[in-house]
């Protein structure tokens, strides 16, 4: 049982860790005891993280967000140059402690973030821990947020973009503008939604969200059997994650929606991706040599979009392609969980370096654990490993966790997006997969 603390869950919660939590590592899929406390466990957690949310409005600061920053933008010269734009995001995304008030930064409100909340709301609902009445607000709010655009035949497509400017190597992204990652978050919570209550309205939004994909997205990379989507509207980047996401969306809506054309394109940019993978079982974060390298949390994305795309587009078809991708998903698996962990449940940032321990690394893999559990018998277990690890080492008290831990500090600064709102989707994931697994 969870003793509160005064001052927080957050004391009690490591104490209750190292007495209890920690055997849970090594939950067996009948222990139907053991993963009813740890849900009740998590569960406590994950309460505390909603309404420290809720009690700031969903509004935060992000890693990326240093360019919003009040006093870079009164330098022309320093706001107006790429090189310093990327220098200045940098320092202050690295920057041990939270300097963003000094450099007048403004919290805000991430669409990205916004559509985890609402998929970790529908988690708890169908786990029975939850109501379903304050996720129509979030529904809402998440509409808000969005773009849209006509098409020369009339139809409306649907997008989201960041509430910053970001600069990447590759390319600069006004605030707002259309990006692939946050409108497929957007697009999955439309269609967890629809799912769940059967209003044809969220199918429409992530029907409104494929027509963006498929019509203004660009395509780096098309030939008769791949396809590559664009991170934006206005870039040629391959990030492989990226395009993959973009699949995940046609391939679930082509499910629901019965459309044909959302599956085939969807199998062309996975197979895109399929063939960029080692023989080892790894994918780059995208194929330009500065895109080289390989990490935990978007190795995570791309077997949790893998899996989606299987399931919606293939395994109830007999598609010729079922056991490659089969196969690639098993491999890129085995590569994931065999060099991505310690053995203390902590996760590492690389396959060949461990530090920075980041939040985003433990959420993103929890979420692809109970994904993938029905295929690998010890997802479950690890998946509570590290949540156990992480709530150890990273929950700080009240709801909020910290950033990175350093080989030499920790970064507890507390990002809505990238912390909050992954943990709290990953809690949920958690949750729900436990509670199956007990029924």
């Amino acid at each position: 049982m969870i003793e509160r603390a005064i001052g927080g869950i957050g004391q009690a919660i490591k104490f209750t860790l190292t007495a209890d939590i920690v055997s849970y590592a090594n939950i067996m899929p009948d222990n139907t005891k053991n993963r009813s406390e740890a849900a009740a466990i998590y569960t406590e957690v994950y309460s505390e993280v909603i309404s420290r949310a809720e009690s700031q409005d969903f509004a935060g600061y992000d890693p990326f967000d240093g360019l919003e920053s009040r006093l870079f933008k009164a330098i022309p010269l320093l706001s107006g140059s790429s090189l310093a734009r990327i220098a200045w995001l940098q320092a202050v995304k690295r920057f041990p402690v939270n300097i963003r008030p000094l450099l007048k930064v403004p919290s805000g409100v991430n669409s990205k973030g916004l559509a985890l909340f609402v998929l970790s709301e529908l988690s708890l609902i169908r786990s029975g821990r939850r109501n379903a009445g304050p996720i129509y607000r979030l529904l809402d709010s998440l509409d808000e947020l969005a773009l849209y655009r006509k098409t020369n035949d009339g139809r409306t497509t649907r997008s989201f973009g960041y509430n910053f400017d970001w600069q990447s190597r590759a390319f600069f992204a006004p605030k707002g503008t259309p990006t692939i990652v946050p409108t497929a978050f957007a697009a999955k919570a439309y269609l967890e939604a629809f799912e769940m209550f059967g209003d044809i309205r969220y199918l429409n939004a992530a029907d409104e969200v494929s027509l963006f994909i498929l019509n203004d997205l660009r395509r780096p990379v098309e030939s008769e059997s791949t396809i590559c989507f664009s991170y934006t509207p206005a870039d040629n980047s391959i990030i492989l994650n990226a395009s993959l996401l973009a699949a995940e969306v046609l391939s679930r809506t082509g499910k629901l929606a019965n459309k044909a054309v959302y599956h085939e394109t969807a199998l062309k940019a996975a197979r895109f991706v399929l063939e960029k993978q080692t023989k080892e079982g790894s994918w780059p974060y995208g194929t330009r040599l500065r895109h080289k390298w390989v990490d935990n949390f978007h190795t995570a994305f791309m077997i949790s979009s893998l899996k989606a795309i299987y399931d919606n587009s293939l395994a109830d078809y007999g598609h010729p392609d079922s056991q490659s991708f089969s196969d690639a998903i098993t491999r890129g698996v085995d590569y994931w969980i065999s060099n991505f962990f310690l053995d203390s449940g902590a996760p590492k940032y690389f396959h060949n370096r461990t530090y920075p321990i980041d939040i985003h690394s433990s959420a993103a893999a929890i979420v692809t654990l109970c994904e993938i559990a029905e295929i690998r018998e010890d997802a479950v277990s690890l998946a509570c490993k590290i949540a156990d690890w992480t709530l150890e080492n990273m929950y700080e008290s009240a709801g909020r966790f910290s950033y990175q831990i350093n080989k030499f500090y920790k970064t507890k600064t507390e990002f809505i997006r990238w912390g909050q709102a992954w943990m709290a989707f990953a809690l949920a994931r958690l949750i729900e997969t436990l509670g199956s697994k007990s029924e």
